[in-house]
């Protein structure tokens, strides 16, 4: 996971259509209603999903493989929207975060895996009697254990050895946040090891003799631009070219 920053202008899609759709929701819940229709042609609009996919650099805003060359992408909800768990065994309580449904700081562009095997309808929390049930309550009160890439950074929970990812120092965030989004999956460590293996030549390359100007370039190659936000598992590479490759 990387810090993601989203453009604070809000695509006009959700601040029109998005808006009254969670009024009539609001209004619905307030006469008793419980269970929702949602509109994924507002909040999964284009408009919506290509500023996300931008703002992602077109990486999954979860385990950072890049999307679109292989699929199509979804846009997610951090705090899910029909329905939620706190934990995976745990049966699915409804109504979700219905009010979030449209709401911009609640959308990211997530790979299809991530979304739909693991992440789900899961939103743990630190405290699980501090949900809010309601667009009356005040979201602040709660505790995720979901990390937020938007509001906080994702490195100060989540690190590399190698491919292997970890919770740092064993916090709970990151391990959840690991666990329940499937950070650790075989099929992904093995597309980071690849990524690692090549990297990892490249900088023994570049060091056998640093005086040259093509190991200089190698070297700036590899600091600038594989450590970037653009580049595909840019944390996992940082941390790497941090150690020094000494796990």
């Amino acid at each position: 996971m990387i810090r993601i920053k989203k453009p604070k202008k809000v695509p006009e899609i959700l601040r029109t259509q998005g808006t009254a759709k969670r009024a009539e929701m609001c209004d619905a819940f307030d006469k008793g209603e419980i269970k929702f229709e949602f509109d994924n042609q507002i909040y999964g609009h284009e408009t919506v999903k290509s500023v996300l996919k931008k703002s992602q650099h077109d990486k999954c805003f979860l385990c950072e493989s890049k999307v679109t060359h292989i699929s199509s992408g979804d846009v997610e909800h951090f705090r899910p929207k029909g329905g939620y768990r706190q934990s995976v065994k745990d049966k699915l309580q409804k109504p979700g975060y219905f009010w979030l449904a449209y709401d911009w700081e609640n959308l990211f562009f997530v790979c299809e895996l991530c979304n739909r095997r693991f992440k789900k309808n899961l939103f743990p929390l630190q405290k699980a009697e501090s949900r809010c049930t309601s667009h009356k309550i005040e979201i602040s009160q709660e505790e995720p254990l979901f990390i937020n890439p938007e509001n906080e950074n994702p490195e100060d929970f989540i690190s590399f050895r190698g491919e292997i990812v970890f919770a740092i120092n064993g916090n709970l965030r990151g391990k959840t946040t690991i666990e329940s989004a499937g950070l650790d999956r075989v099929e992904l460590e093995s597309n980071r090891k690849t990524m690692l293996e090549i990297i990892k030549r490249l900088y023994e390359i570049a060091n056998s003799n640093p005086k040259l100007p093509q190991s200089q370039e190698a070297i700036n190659y590899l600091y600038n631009e594989c450590t970037s936000k653009t580049h595909e598992y840019s944390s996992m590479i940082k941390a790497a070219l941090a150690a020094e490759f000494r796990f």
